[in-house]
């Protein structure tokens, strides 16, 4: 049995933090790539596809997303000598040498300037591929914000302000992304359009719940089931006509009413040449966070790889079922490791500093508070959370201790949406850096 002293607890913090990383490690793209991609001679197999690379007269390679510099490096390694041209966005600091593919960095969680001009460039490249090409494009977790080209008539800034207000007003990443589809002009399938009527290969690293390729980066190359009908409908479930910029709701007015476009659909002829292939997801990781757990002699349990809702709710939760397991052995017997994955919400209500998993780490601290033998930890798989350096937090049950200690009152911190100045006061900020793959988040019980 796993002893419970503080002695103890700093190990099971190690063990959290060891099973973390086997989880990222899973989910590394340059050989998640590899794994679904190979090539023999002058025959590309993509999944269960072959494509014959001296059929096609030009290989573009176009894409974004935070792992789009590993999974550009992948392809180069498979293909590099047949590569004409390739443009891939990345968030800053998310780079890695690559040779044929050129790297450009951009901003995220909010779409800036240069993930502007990156995405009209995209677009031009894409444009290029005829008939007799093939495109391959790369896209991971952030490609929705890095790869940012506003529809016509509104503006950068209107965008951007829409970004901010979304991610602010508690709405479901499918929610998020069907409006961000329908105020541009390269997600939903309009990449792929600009590319037709070239074959259109997608490799995709999952970030979304459920892993709905429409959804992944905004689906640039897939067919768009949303509808502007459905814009309206979550701009009245949040409330935020008057809240967005007075054209972005024209905008989705106009287009609801049959004025603008529809992004393009599954019986477009745009997709006749497409096909797509998920390489990396969450469960991915969480199947190999498992394997690291039995291996350090926890029994563990796997929630669901599909969690959303309130980030301080789902800690309650979370919490609640590492008690039972303490008190009555259910689901799983001590030393037990609970793991679970998704993208959960937080509603912003507070002025503070954070971001989903720190705000997780801290209301999961609150409850923790006169247990013993529990470590939680809560991170992004990306290693960033939110607008911060952590990539989350890992507490235990002298987190509230140290709080105390310091003056703190949680339960402010937490109102306020401010867990990153907390955190880092009681020394349990999560930091790992980048990791160049992205796929939600992992969250990490240990119970003994």
């Amino acid at each position: 049995m796993i002893m419970t002293n503080s002695f103890h607890i700093e190990k099971m913090r190690q063990n959290a933090e060891s099973i973390f990383h086997a989880g990222v490690r899973a989910v590394e793209p340059y050989s998640a790539v590899l794994r679904f991609c190979r090539r023999e001679e002058n025959i590309l197999q993509i999944g269960n596809r072959s494509y014959d690379v001296t059929n096609f007269e030009n290989i573009y390679v176009l894409g974004g997303g935070k792992a789009g510099a590993a999974m550009a490096g992948a392809l180069e390694a498979l293909i590099g000598d047949r590569i004409t041209k390739g443009l891939v966005t990345v968030k800053y600091g998310h780079l890695a040498p690559t040779k044929k593919v050129v790297l450009l960095e951009a901003g995220h969680p909010i779409p800036d300037l240069q993930g502007q001009q990156s995405a009209s460039a995209t677009m031009d490249l894409a444009r290029k591929a005829g008939e007799n090409d093939l495109v391959i494009c790369l896209i991971s977790g952030g490609a929705s914000a890095l790869l940012s080209l506003p529809a016509e008539g509104l503006s950068l800034a209107e965008k951007q302000e829409t970004i901010k207000v979304l991610l602010a007003c508690g709405a479901t990443i499918h929610e998020i992304n069907t409006i961000r589809k329908h105020i541009s002009m390269i997600k939903g399938g309009r990449l792929a359009q600009a590319a037709f009527p070239a074959t259109v290969v997608t490799l995709l690293l999952s970030d979304v719940v459920g892993d709905d390729p429409a959804v992944i980066g905004s689906g640039p190359t897939i067919p768009d089931g949303s509808t502007f009908a459905e814009c309206m409908e979550i701009l009245s479930k949040y409330d935020l006509s008057g809240r967005l910029p007075g054209k972005v709701v024209q905008f989705l007015g106009s287009g609801a009413s049959g004025n603008n476009p529809e992004t393009p659909k599954s019986d477009s002829p745009v997709f006749e040449n497409n096909f797509h292939l998920i390489v990396g997801s969450n469960m991915g990781a969480i199947l190999a966070a498992r394997e690291a757990a039995m291996a350090l002699g926890y029994t563990p349990v796997i929630l669901s790889s599909m969690i959303e809702g309130e980030t301080r709710h789902v800690a309650a939760v979370h919490v609640a079922i590492a008690k039972e397991v303490r008190r009555s052995g259910h689901p799983a017997a001590p030393p037990a490791c609970i793991l679970s994955g998704g993208e959960t919400t937080v509603t912003i209500s507070g002025q503070g500093k954070g971001g989903r998993n720190q705000e997780f780490g801290l209301a999961a601290a609150i409850h923790l508070a006169g247990e013993q033998g529990m470590v939680v930890l809560s991170a992004g798989t990306d290693g960033t959370d939110g607008p911060t350096d952590a990539a989350g937090a890992i507490v235990d049950p002298h987190t509230i201790i140290r709080a105390a200690e310091a003056g703190m009152d949680p339960g402010l911190y937490l109102r306020n949406n401010d867990a990153y100045p907390f955190l880092e006061r009681t020394g349990d900020l999560f930091k790992t850096g980048p990791t160049n793959t992205n796929v939600m988040d992992l969250r990490i019980m240990l119970i003994v």
